[in-house]
């Protein structure tokens, strides 16, 4: 940095004790202001290093200069240097904020006071100046006004929610387009009125209570029926923040609104749809276990006597023990289809030992005596409800049964996971898998629709998947109501 020039304050017929020599030190190295004096037509006759940094010029480059050198035209043009000193020849000082000029043109934001300097016998004898940088911090207001701008638009914008203030009493101090359109009112009005208004008579101290707890916690959130302006009912969202400034006093709340019956009505609508489905997954099963019940003790037992008779016959009637022999073993056939009809109507255990248990032994039932190697796998967080384990099992059972059927496979594997608020199924084979032209026609296939179906039914989904010799699998989810159990 060059050379400065100390910054004396002139004597003017004073002495320039050790007191001056010290203030004059501590003017020339303060950097965070530029201080410098003017003789009474208003040239530079002293500078500081702070003047230096913030202006750009050295002391010798400046020192003689009138003061208007670091006015921009516009104020040149309109004699504001002139106009700053004779007001503070006449009141004595001057303060002033505006665009100043740097040595290199560039421009910076200055805070100016300007003092008159008068000695013992009035005349006037100069100016001390002082300026000070405050770009930057012109620089954040401005972002923050921008800023603050930018979100009041947004709010005022914002039309799916209601969001407004309110003073520390509960009165509406502000309202934006969501408001309006939700609550019904516009800003003048609603606004000044307490916000109790928009609540239904059964709930009148609820208004007070909420706001106690707002102020106690720093935040409120309740669902429940608010008012519009003709008096209907909406079911809404409503979120109150308390707002403290720093010294921690109440200067009100930020409250937010949101309409939510539509979104009531439809979650209603799809647990109503929910229930009948459950009565109707129960009615289901209930006849069911009626038709398995009436072949097991009608059909099954008639069947098993007709084959006792058979064989009591072909005992009386040698010459005809051949053919009673061969009717013996169809009925004896019949007789394991119909259990098999049975078992497949009613699996054992789904209701007292669970989904899982119930898999197991249907797979070592059915599968496990001459079908292909098992297995299954599952990391279920619980038992799912009946109905959902019902569901899944059903499709589980059609999947196996047209891998037996079908598939040709050495192998099957059941992997069962819980997954996004429901159970996901993979019933995988590595049979002959599927043809290029098989998934269009499978899709009419009866089983297959019927396992679609299904898991359509409780708003799930189903897929097949496969390439030829490289197995197929079977892939589905269900949610799982209320969660697992």
């Amino acid at each position: 940095m060059g050379c400065h020039r100390a910054a004396v304050v002139p004597s003017y017929g004073m002495p320039a004790d050790g007191h001056e020599a010290a203030l004059n030190l501590l003017v020339q190295n303060v950097v965070d202001y530029a201080i410098f004096l003017l003789d009474p037509r208003g040239h530079i006759i002293t500078w500081n290093a702070g003047a230096e940094r913030i202006k750009g010029y050295q002391a010798d480059e400046i020192i003689g200069r009138h003061f208007s050198t670091f006015y921009p035209p516009e104020d040149i043009a309109a004699d504001k240097p002139g106009r700053e000193l004779e007001t503070a020849i006449a009141e004595g000082r001057l303060e002033d904020e505006g665009w100043r000029l740097r040595k290199d043109g560039t421009r910076f934001w200055a805070n100016v006071i300007i003092t008159a300097l008068f000695d013992e016998t009035g005349a006037l004898q100069g100016f001390g100046k002082v300026t000070r940088d405050l770009t930057e911090r012109r620089d954040a207001e401005n972002a923050l006004r921008e800023s603050e701008e930018r979100f009041r638009l947004i709010v005022q914008g914002v039309s799916d929610y209601g969001i407004f203030m309110l003073d520390p009493g509960g009165r509406v101090a502000s309202w934006n387009a969501g408001a309006e359109r939700i609550n019904g009112y516009r800003a003048d009005e609603i606004i000044g009125k307490h916000f109790s208004i928009f609540y239904p008579p059964e709930d009148s101290g609820k208004p007070a209570r909420e706001l106690e707890t707002a102020i106690a916690r720093g935040r409120l959130e309740d669902e429940g029926w608010r008012l519009r302006k003709d008096g209907s009912r909406f079911w809404a969202n409503v979120v109150i923040t308390a707002l403290f400034d720093e010294t921690g006093e109440l200067r009100g709340f930020g409250k937010v609104t949101r309409d939510l019956t539509e979104r009531r009505s439809a979650e209603s609508a799809l647990g109503e749809r929910r229930r009948l489905l459950a009565h109707l997954v129960e009615a289901q099963e209930r006849e069911r276990r009626r038709i398995a019940w009436d072949v097991h003790d009608d059909s099954i037992q008639a069947m098993v006597a007709v084959g006792m008779r058979l064989q009591l016959l072909a005992a009386q009637l040698p010459e005809h023990a051949a053919r009673l022999a061969r009717l013996d073993e169809a009925v004896t056939g019949a007789i394991g289809r119909l259990r098999n009809l049975v078992f497949g109507l009613r699996p054992p255990g789904i209701d007292q030992h669970g989904l899982v248990t119930a898999l197991t032994g249907y797979l070592h039932e059915v599968v496990g005596p001459a079908g292909p190697r098992f297995g299954l796998r599952h990391t279920l967080a619980a038992e799912p409800s009946a109905e959902t384990a019902i569901t899944i099992f059903r499709i589980c059972q059609e999947a196996l049964v047209n891998v037996l059927k079908h598939a040709d496979a050495s192998s099957v594997e059941l992997t069962l996971t819980s997954e996004d608020g429901g159970i996901r199924v993979l019933v995988t084979d590595d049979g002959v898998g599927l043809t290029g032209r098989e998934p269009a026609a499978a899709s009419e296939h009866f089983g297959l629709i019927e396992m679609r179906e299904r898991a359509e039914a409780v708003d799930g989904w189903w897929t097949i998947r496969g390439a030829p010799g490289e197995g197929t699998t079977v892939d589905f989810w269900v949610p799982a109501p209320g969660g697992l159990a």
